[in-house]
């Protein structure tokens, strides 16, 4: 199969989200955020496009001024604030870069590569911003206009910033005999700070196998919605699982008895004063009607009541100090302790991450009504 980076990304994030945006071919309204990030990746390109003289930051700013879309904002408020963000953005680049010291190699370069093995190949496809050539080596440079800035930790084990290394090296195959000397990059413009790591091809192999692992669950068609904080971003909520309950009224489903008892439920339950009886009734009534409807929330005046499906795990304690161990992290955990673990998790190399993960399993698994009042 053929999966671009934002796919792998977007099935990351959600595997349901994928399966409507690749799959079902749903088509939503960009976001103004997708918007603000792609006006300033066009004027970044315009910056750094090779010509006889870089552009001046006048020019620039005329550019991004004739890119601009103000109709993707909610008023002229949010417009102005938005406009005025932008215009910041270039002018801290413009002080802390000089456009003509830099030695471009390709601007937005479109890549295809193959993985797996010979008789079962997949694509992965995508665009990198910027490659420069650096002294001896090369640099591939990614624009982020995201509000939040990751740690270096996470830098050094981006999966996007591997797969572009890896579609430099399809290009440049003789470069791999030069990876100290290549290195990548992540450059998040509304902080004027890049963040840059080298690679290994341990590195290159392990993100190929991720790659393989997430096309197999597709093939194998595993949707299931993640809610996250994402979600407020989301396009799909209508007609999600998680959400379209909210939606009720555009979908004429409203019902005398389960809003009454959605309502109450909701009121009772806050209050402490519900006896176990008349729960378990509404509960009852809750959990047939979303079974019914297909939904995993319903939303009602007071607040949201959802199936939360409880898993607890355990770790086989002799398969993980053999993991931890060799790394220098077995002291951190002191036990076979979830939080310990999820401390350290993020700073484990990729591949320690993984087995750390297949060491989990279900001890039990509950299912309940939570709620979240409005």
């Amino acid at each position: 199969m053929r999966i671009s980076y934002s796919a792998f990304d977007t099935y990351q994030n959600c595997p349901l989200k994928y399966k409507y945006q690749n799959i079902d071919k749903i088509k939503t309204p960009k976001s103004k955020e997708a918007v603000f990030g792609s006006v300033l990746h066009d004027t970044m390109k315009f910056i750094h496009t090779p010509g006889i003289l870089s552009p001046t930051l006048d020019q620039a700013m005329e550019h991004f001024s004739n890119v601009w879309n103000p109709g993707v904002f909610e008023n002229a408020d949010e417009e102005r604030a938005a406009f005025s963000q932008g215009v910041k953005i270039i002018q801290d680049y413009y002080q802390k870069n000089n456009p003509a010291d830099f030695n471009i190699v390709t601007l937005e370069s479109r890549f295809q590569i193959e993985i797996g093995p010979t008789d079962n190949k997949h694509i992965i496809s995508g665009i990198i911003d910027r490659i420069d050539r650096v002294g001896d080596g090369f640099e591939i440079i990614d624009y982020k206009t995201t509000k939040k800035m990751p740690t270096q930790e996470k830098v050094d084990h981006d999966i996007q910033l591997t797969v572009y290394l890896q579609a430099f090296l399809s290009l440049y195959p003789k470069e791999i005999a030069n990876l100290g000397n290549l290195k990548v990059s992540l450059y998040f413009l509304k902080h004027g700070v890049k963040l840059s790591a080298p690679r290994t091809e341990e590195q290159l192999q392990e993100t190929e196998k991720v790659f393989l692992e997430t096309i197999q669950l597709i093939e194998e068609q595993k949707f299931e919605p993640h809610v996250s904080p994402l979600c407020a971003w989301c396009g799909y909520q209508n007609i999600c699982p998680m959400w379209k309950h909210k939606f009720k009224e555009a979908r004429k489903i409203d019902t005398t008895e389960i809003n009454a008892a959605i309502a109450e439920f909701i009121d009772l339950r806050s209050a402490m004063i519900l006896t176990k009886e008349r729960l378990g009734k509404l509960q009852e009534i809750i959990a047939q009607y979303m079974e019914q409807e297909g939904v995993e929330r319903v939303f009602g005046e007071s607040g949201i009541i959802a199936t939360t499906l409880r898993k607890t795990y355990k770790y086989d304690e002799k398969r993980l100090r053999e993991i931890l161990e060799p790394l220098q992290h077995w002291e951190d955990v002191l036990k076979v302790d979830g939080i310990a673990l999820k401390n350290i998790l993020g700073v484990l190399p990729l591949p320690a991450q993984k087995e750390v993960e297949k060491a989990k399993i279900v001890d039990k698994e509950t299912k309940s009504l939570s709620v979240k009042k409005k």
